[in-house]
């Protein structure tokens, strides 16, 4: 008997050597946590100097440098998380920031800030610092900024981890947010994916306090302080909390001054196109009612690359005259009569400086109480410029206590490279010209503006970042008449008067239009439709009401001398409202 249990003993010892070697070791395979650590390198996708950016937990595909231990940002990450207000010229190899008094300027491959306070002689005032690395560089094309000198300009805090083997990468805080925190039990690996065999990207320590980003059943995604993103079991974590998280810096946003009316802005422009145009003053305003501001075209920009200059036909006389009446003067400057080059002119730090000196020394000497900027030739390459030059024009006006007021089309169609959200800043008012929906170069007959047009002018600004109370916004005092004959589309600009006078003489039946709130006329005549959107006192009452409802600064009229006597009583209700 034991002879034959011998056997079956030896048996099932073999088996459970071999359950032993083959299938235990699986099974505690299957369930052990992996050791197999990621490669870093790999998974920032970075090497050698270059540093990833984590931007509040987001992990930026953008690079940065790292030279001598100090992390250098490129411009474009720099504009687009922490500050868009540097300037940078290519040709001069300058970058700019322009502070509410004064502009500091580095030249690039320097470490010195020049700063300046502008005047009116061209001089300024200037002073120098030196800091410990190089502000700014470029290398291969691309444009770097020294974190610590960004930092100077903007409520940014940064950190950076790595080097010694592991990749470079750079933490940056720009805003305050709430987020959802944990404390770590007990050490632990951080993984690459939810899993015990997933690769291991770094350890973290017993009581360490990661970030939450997305919390599972068993697993949570979390960041690290030093900027790894990965997974980690849920049973690790403790003191789970909601907490509010700031940049961690003690920072003071410069205040730009504004000069600002305690009224609303009722504001007509004047075209004065020769000196002896002046004299219309009187003429132009004797049926005004609530009118208190007045802006004749003066200042007429002409040059180039090689020069600027200003044909300046202001009148002290005329000033006195609008300060009796109870006007202020706000001199209008414009680039359309003597087609400067524009990019030229602004896209040099000397020539802009000039064109500024320029402009506020003759509206001084006219006695003016403001300057109004029309530019509307300003390209996409030159909106850069032409903000640089806002911002340093807005230093001399505000020293010299003239309001400053820039003159733009409703945002719409492309016309980013005025940086509404900018003048919003930095000039006291920003004009919107609410007409022109449809002008002359049309291919089809429309509206002038229409009350859809003119809301979403006011609303889109606003929604740009421009306050209610620094936007005017512009209303028309003219009409046009519409000719559609044979896919020929033209029109004719008319004032208010004359617009009633060809409605009546040829008998045009109005008809009033919900979807514009005008009055709308048409006629067939000779094979060609004719068509007319009315300005008149009934659509300007509805864009006075919704310019009420956006409580915006005011109005501004193109133009004094095409509307009809009846609109101004509404006007002057306005005004007072």
């Amino acid at each position: 008997m034991k002879k034959k249990i011998i056997p079956v003993l030896v048996a099932i010892a073999l088996i459970c050597v071999v359950v032993l070697v083959t299938v235990i070791p699986k099974i505690l395979d299957r369930y052990s946590y992996s050791k197999e650590r990621a490669d870093l390198t790999e998974y920032f996708e970075c090497e050698g100097d270059e540093a990833r950016i984590m931007h509040q937990d987001q992990l930026l595909a953008d690079r940065a440098l790292v030279r001598d231990g100090a992390v250098y940002f490129q411009y474009d990450t720099v504009a687009a998380y922490m500050e868009d207000r540097f300037y940078y010229n290519e040709t001069e190899r300058a970058l700019k920031y322009t502070l509410p008094d004064c502009v500091e300027t580095v030249f690039l491959d320097t470490a010195v800030i020049i700063k300046t306070v502008p005047d009116l002689t061209g001089q300024g005032t200037t002073e120098s610092e030196t800091l410990n690395h190089t502000a700014a560089f470029e290398e291969e094309g691309t444009l770097y900024l020294w974190a610590y000198y960004v930092q100077r300009y903007c409520d940014m805090n940064y950190a950076l981890y790595g080097g010694g083997g592991e990749p470079y990468r750079v933490q940056i805080f720009t805003e305050e947010d709430t987020v959802n925190t944990a404390t770590i039990k007990k050490a632990t690996a951080v993984r690459r994916l939810g899993g015990i065999k997933s690769p291991i990207l770094t350890d973290v320590a017993a009581g360490d306090e990661v970030v939450v980003l997305n919390r599972m059943e068993t697993w949570a995604e979390v960041k690290t302080k030093d900027c790894v993103t990965g997974y980690i079991e849920v049973k690790y974590l403790e003191n789970e909390q909601e907490i509010r998280r700031t940049t961690g810096r003690e920072y003071t946003e410069p205040v730009y001054p504004r000069i600002q009316r305690d009224h609303k802005i009722v504001m007509a422009w004047h075209p004065v196109m020769s000196a002896d145009a002046n004299s219309t003053l009187d003429g132009v305003t004797a049926n005004t009612g609530g009118l208190n501001v007045i802006s004749p075209t003066w200042f007429y920009v002409a040059g180039g690359a090689d020069g600027v200059s200003i044909n300046n036909i202001s009148d002290a006389s005329y000033v006195a005259r609008a300060h009796g009446k109870g006007y202020e003067v706000w001199a209008l400057a414009e680039d359309m009569t003597l087609s400067p080059d524009l990019y030229g002119i602004l896209s040099s730090s000397t020539l802009r400086e000039a064109l500024e000196i320029q402009l506020v020394s003759a509206a001084l000497n006219a006695g003016v109480d403001g300057i109004n900027i029309d530019f509307e030739h300003v390209s996409k390459d030159c909106g850069v410029h032409f903000a640089q030059f806002l911002r340093e024009l807005s230093i001399l006006t505000h020293k010299n206590n003239l309001v400053l007021s820039v003159d733009n089309y409703v945002p719409e169609g492309g016309r980013g490279q005025y940086h509404l959200e900018e003048q919003g800043i930095v000039v006291d008012y920003v004009v919107l010209m609410g007409y022109d929906e449809h002008w002359a170069g049309c291919s089809e007959a429309g509206s002038v503006a229409s009350i859809g047009f003119v809301e979403r002018g006011i609303r889109d600004t606003i929604e740009i970042g421009v306050p209610a109370d620094r936007i005017i916004n512009g209303v028309p005092f003219f009409t046009r008449i519409w000719s559609t004959n044979g896919g020929e589309v033209t029109s004719s600009a008319v004032g208010m008067q004359a617009a009633k006078d060809w409605v009546n003489n040829y008998g045009v039946e109005l008809m009033w239009d919900e979807i514009t709130c005008q009055n709308y006329g048409e006629l067939s005549s000779g094979g060609a439709l004719y068509q007319v959107w009315m300005e008149d006192q009934e659509s300007l009452q509805v864009k006075l009401n919704v310019m009420n409802t956006y409580e915006i600064a005011g109005l501004s009229a193109w133009r004094l001398g095409y509307e009809t006597a009846d609109i101004w009583a509404i006007i002057a209700a306005y005004g007072n409202s």
